[in-house]
């Protein structure tokens, strides 16, 4: 614990600056409108008031983000394997990727809510969209940099098939595939809260939206500071958990 707070004693006390200044303004500032703006303690027991509508509405979230999400790992792993080593293919279709991974997922609102039956499949095809191009693209990235000696050792030593793939494929494009997992975690959350605002009736984005539209300031803002603290906590979970995958090239630093 000393040892954290040696760390981050200066994130801290930014943090502590802030809170201070907030409640400073709030209270003797006569242009900041207090129905827009209210004080910490108005906020901290907004928080308090609604906990329960706060969690069960990150676990409303979840049952959306989790399929969308590792949906799109699988098979975005999947296929970049696939035209990551095979060259034809990838040459044929990689201008069309390049084409359609920029499109932001948003704009297929309109035919996913007229195709699919159900508001959750609709945001999860949604989130699906969104998490599959940075995975697809990052793991055919990871396979075609690959050096060359590393699949010559594997072919001489008659590594096929999944051998090959488990052996030396994966490991040797993990870092890629895992940052551009990375990068499809955040863009999930970002998709979802969007997803939530238009349709849904409990989630992280519905929270939020829901008392905006009574113009309850003092629970919007203890909703965008639950979910901040829970994308947060999420993404600095999975950072823990590509390091531990990803445990030979923190070595590899630690000997530079």
């Amino acid at each position: 614990m000393l040892t954290f707070f040696k760390r981050y004693n200066l994130t801290i006390l930014i943090g502590i600056i802030f809170i201070v200044v907030w409640a400073l303004v709030t209270k003797y500032a006569t242009w900041i409108n207090p129905v827009i703006f209210p004080q910490p303690l108005t906020v901290i027991e907004s928080f308090s008031a609604k906990i329960g509508e706060l969690v069960t509405g990150v676990v409303s979230s979840m049952k959306l983000l989790i399929p969308g999400f590792f949906g799109a790992l699988v098979t975005g792993i999947v296929g970049g394997l696939f035209f990551g080593l095979n060259k034809r293919s990838r040459e044929i279709l990689m201008p069309y990727f390049h084409a359609l991974s920029p499109i932001p997922p948003t704009l297929f609102i309109p035919y996913v809510i007229a195709i699919l039956p159900t508001f959750q499949t609709a945001s999860m095809s949604l989130i699906f969209i969104g998490a599959f191009w940075p995975v697809f693209l990052g793991t055919i990235h990871g396979v075609l940099l690959i050096e060359k000696h590393y699949l010559d050792n594997a072919k001489s030593l008659g590594l096929k098939g999944p051998m090959f793939l488990l052996k030396v494929v994966l490991p040797a494009s993990a870092p890629h595939i895992l940052s551009g997992a990375s990068t499809s975690l955040g863009m999930s959350f970002l998709i979802l809260t969007i997803a939530e605002m238009f349709g849904a009736s409990s989630g992280m984005g519905f929270f939020i939206q829901y008392y905006s539209d009574f113009s309850q300031y003092h629970y919007v803002l203890a909703g965008i500071i639950f979910n901040s603290i829970i994308i947060v906590a999420i993404m600095i979970a999975f950072e823990k958990l590509k390091k531990r995958l990803l445990f030979w090239t923190n070595l590899k630093a630690d000997g530079k």
